[in-house]
């Protein structure tokens, strides 16, 4: 029963990454003012599956002087390593039971910088190794306010694990309380995952594409489906820590939907970031204030503690 429920979580989650994809290009499509996927299937609907399959069935080209091997490795860890995190979500009332689920999410997280960093370097193009070296230093710096951001809320439940945060928000949602750092949470978000309005790595204006400039094809349908895909679990992440995570509940697959089209949303809205910006705002904002709420937090806990134990 635990392999066939990973096995559908598997499924749904690549048939939620085609169409998280068709909603992106149709939210953008009434932002500009066109219409968007209209031809293939009522709607449009069918439009992630022709795309799919168009990509897999196109010739896999190689650039002469890459590193082959890695180079075709690569897109492959990078799928591996998005749908791998996916085994956290409580799916048939807990495929696993994480009481350490904070740091095995942070833990499996970090290995993406890595994906796009082989993509990079084993591309041996300047285009890509440039995206790859922009996306190593994005990655990390807002890795560390994402992670302060994260135990702020885990030391005010003491514990680890991802179900206790819905216990701990039955009456009230933590964003309440935090309102500033939830809007930090959500930029550093989009900075971890490479979206608008900081997407260095694939800065198609002055890089072509970034990381995956040489890649086509299967290559990079695998690349483009792991992104996705950390996108979609990014966002629920965001709607278990902040707005409730009552998992059971038809309103958070709604709030999960939302958060989706709040990332589409900003990508239609806002330009590209400066990049000197986007390592300002890290180091000299969110990293400051992350780090004094984590400190507000510990605070409150030792008053509690004081108050109810001593």
């Amino acid at each position: 029963m635990f392999m066939l429920t990973l096995f559908v979580l598997m499924l749904m989650v690549l048939v939620s990454v085609g169409f998280f994809t068709l909603l992106e290009r149709k939210v953008l499509s009434y932002c500009q003012i066109r219409l968007g996927p209209n031809k293939v299937g009522y709607y449009g609907l069918f439009q992630p599956f022709s795309d799919g399959l168009k990509l897999f069935l196109k010739e896999f080209c190689w650039p002469f002087n890459s590193n082959i091997v890695i180079y075709y490795f690569c897109p492959v860890f990078s799928l591996i390593q998005s749908l791998f995190v996916w085994i956290l979500f409580p799916f048939y009332v807990n495929c696993i039971e994480f009481s350490f689920g904070l740091l095995f999410f942070l833990s499996c997280s970090s290995l993406s910088v890595y994906s796009l960093m082989i993509c990079g370097w084993s591309s041996n193009s300047i285009y890509s190794v440039l995206g790859c070296v922009r996306s190593i230093s994005q990655s990390i710096s807002y890795e560390v306010s994402l992670s302060l951001v994260f135990l702020c809320y885990f030391v005010l439940i003491d514990s680890y694990s991802f179900y206790d945060l819905y216990l701990y928000q039955h009456y009230f949602w933590f964003c309440y309380i935090s309102f500033p750092l939830f809007f930090c949470w959500l930029s550093c978000c989009m900075a971890e995952t490479n979206r608008s309005p900081f997407d260095f790595s694939e800065g198609e204006s002055e890089l072509v594409s970034g990381f995956n400039v040489e890649y086509g094809s299967g290559g990079f349908a695998y690349l483009f489906i792991s992104e996705y895909s950390s996108i979609i679990f990014i966002c629920l992440i965001t709607v278990m820590i902040f707005m409730g995570g009552n998992y059971c509940s038809f309103m958070f697959f709604i709030k999960l939907v939302f958060m989706c089209y709040f990332f589409v949303w900003v990508r239609a809205s806002f330009p590209r970031y400066r990049y000197d910006k986007l390592m300002f705002l890290s180091w000299k904002c969110y990293l400051p204030l992350s780090f004094n709420y984590l400190c507000f937090f510990i605070f409150i806990k030792v008053l509690v503690f004081y108050h109810f134990f001593l």
